[in-house]
């Protein structure tokens, strides 16, 4: 058997979006241990995201928890690395049992595991009071009770920016004309929408018709005339954005998706003045460095997915409906329109253009 310690192990194979609500569980944890906490975790994103973060201690990333262990070095590496580590309390935080196996190889007994889908969500809890009320049940094998007052860790999501992600953004900035300007943040696409491709748009539930955008962006730009407008994305939605900026044709919109690694983002995040944005992970990451947003949700239930950050940043949500359910497509653009003139901006926003 592995030896035991006293450093929390949170465990959560999410998407991008999953792993910016976790911090809402790591701040609590660390605040309970006075201790950094280990992750355990896949996927390209949570590396970048976490690493440094205040709070997080040693990440374990696999490239995926469903391959078969046989075939898995980076599986086997992990479960070398966590019987090195040692057993100790562990949150395992996904909804299934598929990544389970690898803390079972690893040692990590089920007395050290409190485990997401044993504690029901409650009615009307947000997926951060989830995670900070999980946060507060202890494993059996340590006593299973709190151990702190949590009182001075606020509720919601946080990330930091570091100094060297502000120096890189700074640098961007300039290469690409943008040093010295406001900006306003558009979120266009998401992991969904590219995923088989742009003929398959219609059928994602986040799915927003290209020309609703376009009209947004053109009140954008005669509210706003001072700003640059950039749209965001990874590198499979910059085609997206290429072809609505082709149909805005309006000045001073920017096509950063070729070149937005998830660090340069959040210092993107922090330093925009505004962000318009379908549900995605990068509205939660604007949430927790305090980015004011328009949020356009499908059929995810904002009362569950809203974005909250812990700066408390303004967010408006929009949900539409088509023949009484829940639909993406049922949000007008008058209706966006509307809510970001009453958005709360970080700095006062320029007298409107007629």
């Amino acid at each position: 058997m592995p030896p035991e310690v006293e450093r929390p192990l949170a465990v959560r194979f999410g998407a991008f979006g999953d792993m910016v609500l976790l911090t809402a569980l790591i701040r609590v944890l660390h605040a309970e241990f006075a201790s950094p906490v280990d992750i355990l975790t896949s996927g390209p994103w949570s590396e970048p995201l976490l690493r440094g973060q205040p709070g997080v201690g040693e990440i374990f990333s696999v490239r995926s928890r469903k391959t078969p262990y046989w075939l898995s070095p980076d599986q086997q590496r992990v479960v070398r690395q966590l019987r090195a580590r040692g057993s100790g309390p562990t949150w395992f935080c996904d909804g299934n049992d598929s990544g389970r196996l690898i803390l079972t190889r690893a040692g990590i007994a089920d007395e050290f595991i409190v485990a997401a889908h044993d504690h029901d969500l409650l009615p009307g809890e947000h997926a951060t009071e989830q995670w900070r009320r999980l946060a507060q049940i202890m494993p059996s094998a340590c006593g299973g009770s709190n151990r702190a007052d949590l009182s001075a860790v606020p509720p919601g999501c946080y990330l930091q920016v570091s100094d060297v992600q502000r120096a890189d953004l700074n640098a961007w900035l300039h290469a690409r004309h943008l040093a010295g300007l406001p900006l306003i943040l558009v979120q266009i696409g998401n992991k969904r929408t590219m995923r088989r491709g742009l003929k398959r748009l219609s059928s994602n539930n986040k799915y927003w018709p290209q020309e609703r955008w376009v009209e947004v962006l053109r009140h954008l730009r005669a509210q706003h005339p001072g700003h640059a407008l950039v749209l965001l994305g990874t590198g499979p939605e910059c085609e997206l954005n290429r072809q609505v900026a082709a149909q805005a044709n309006i000045a001073g919109l920017h096509n950063a998706a070729d070149d937005l690694p998830i660090p340069r983002l959040l210092g993107l995040l922090e330093r925009a003045d505004g962000l318009i944005t379908v549900d995605s992970g990068p509205a939660h990451a604007a949430a927790a460095v305090g980015c004011p947003q328009v949020v356009l949700f499908g059929r995810a239930p904002p009362w569950l997915y809203r974005p909250w950050g812990a700066a408390g940043a303004d967010v408006q949500l929009l949900r539409g409906q088509i023949d009484g359910e829940p639909d993406m497509l049922g949000i007008t653009t008058r209706s966006v329109i509307a809510a970001w003139d009453q958005l709360k901006l970080r700095a006062l926003k320029p007298v409107s253009v007629s």
